[in-house]
């Protein structure tokens, strides 16, 4: 009898135990993919790998809802060489953020920034553009308050600053604060050398030596005033310290609404550093390259004769939206309008053409409403 030819490997059916080894091959692969990387807390699960600078990162797939993206899992996402630069903002200074972001990518130290939304239409509008890189720490706050200086809403924002720096230390990185009505001219990290626990900027406007001592700085009345709003601390007991004593000051003093006792964070940030001065090690840096807006934008002569030195430009010292923009605007200072390309987020609506359209909804429904009622009276 002649010998019966073997089939091919290729048009053998697959066996029944072939098929079961292949079926519990994917039910692993599920459960792992299910059940470790979310433990875990693995960034690479929601998103692609981002070593190609071209491009934003976009996720890999779609994610049920940010409100369940935690702290730990944004820090470890945008964490590089340790550190976090982070920023807290609601959604009318969206335009602000994107005006900072460009100020940080031209220095290449975009992808290392984490926002903190304050409400959830900020999360939201990051996260669509920028997947990952805005984290939201409940509660949400009032987006049309948080940002009217002296106002509670304004304190609620501001005195949660501390403790969201507090939670990012102690999952064991360094952190660099930003407001964002700041612009970065050069790469600030260069200033941040050597083993000091907190990093800070005078708030002052009184002109310092170049040579200034970077120690603790008093100012009249021997009261310290130091800006909260530019910070770098480094993940180690002493920084950890700071905050701590920060909240403690803020948490002693509640909301009041009288003009006198209105509480503000930077206060409170200042006698925090009084009462740790011996258990902290702090660098004040340099005013030439750190200056307030009081003197920066103010003093002519200081700018022309530290023209190069300037790193960080802080709008303070002005009150207002409009009043920054349009001071960022008359310095050269407002990128969005002619560089939004450079920033992550691209160019995005404006939060002033969207709040007037809004307004032109209410009036025209205000009308609406008026001739119905005028109709009705006639009737």
């Amino acid at each position: 009898m002649a010998q019966q030819q073997q089939r091919p490997i290729s048009n053998r059916p697959i066996s029944f135990l072939n098929r079961n080894g292949l079926f519990l091959l994917l039910l692993v692969l599920l459960v792992f993919l299910g059940v470790y990387l979310p433990l875990s807390e693995s960034p690479l699960f929601m998103f692609q790998n981002r070593t190609s600078s071209s491009s934003p990162p976009s996720p890999s797939f779609v994610v049920s809802d940010w409100r369940y993206y935690s702290l730990a899992q944004a820090a470890k996402f945008v964490a590089k060489n340790g550190t976090v630069i982070v920023c807290a903002v609601s959604y009318p200074f969206l335009p602000f953020l994107n005006n900072w972001l460009i100020s940080i990518s031209r220095q290449k130290h975009h992808e290392k920034v984490l926002v903190i939304a304050e409400d959830y239409a900020l999360l939201y509008k990051v996260n669509e553009k920028w997947p990952g890189h805005a984290v939201l720490i409940p509660p949400a706050l009032d987006p049309k308050a948080a940002h009217h200086f002296g106002s509670q809403g304004f304190y609620n924002l501001t005195s949660r600053r501390p403790q969201h720096l507090l939670d990012i230390l102690e999952l064991g990185y360094n952190v660099m604060y930003n407001d964002v009505d700041m612009v970065w001219l050069q790469d600030p990290f260069k200033y941040l050398q050597g083993g000091h626990d907190v990093y800070f900027m005078d708030d002052m406007t009184t002109i310092k030596p170049l040579n200034h001592s970077h120690g603790l700085p008093t100012s009249r009345n021997g009261v310290t005033y130091v800006c909260s709003c530019m910070i770098f601390l480094r993940c180690t007991s002493g920084a950890k310290l700071l905050l701590k004593k920060w909240v403690e000051e803020i948490r002693t003093q509640p909301w009041s609404n009288t003009e006198a006792k209105k509480p503000h964070d930077q206060p409170a940030f200042n006698r925090a550093l009084h009462k740790t001065t011996h258990q902290v090690d702090v660098y004040l840096l340099p005013q030439s390259a750190f200056p307030s807006g009081g003197l920066y934008f103010k003093n002519k002569k200081w700018v022309n004769e530290t023209n190069g030195k300037h790193v960080i430009v802080h709008n303070n010292y002005i009150v207002g939206y409009n009043q920054k923009l349009k001071r960022f605007q008359d310095f050269g200072l407002w990128l969005v309008d002619d560089f939004s390309h450079e920033s992550p987020l691209g160019k995005l609506e404006s939060v002033q053409e969207q709040n007037t359209e809004e307004k032109k909804q209410k009036e025209r429904g205000k009308k609406t409403n008026r001739k119905r009622g005028q109709k009705h009276n006639i009737l």
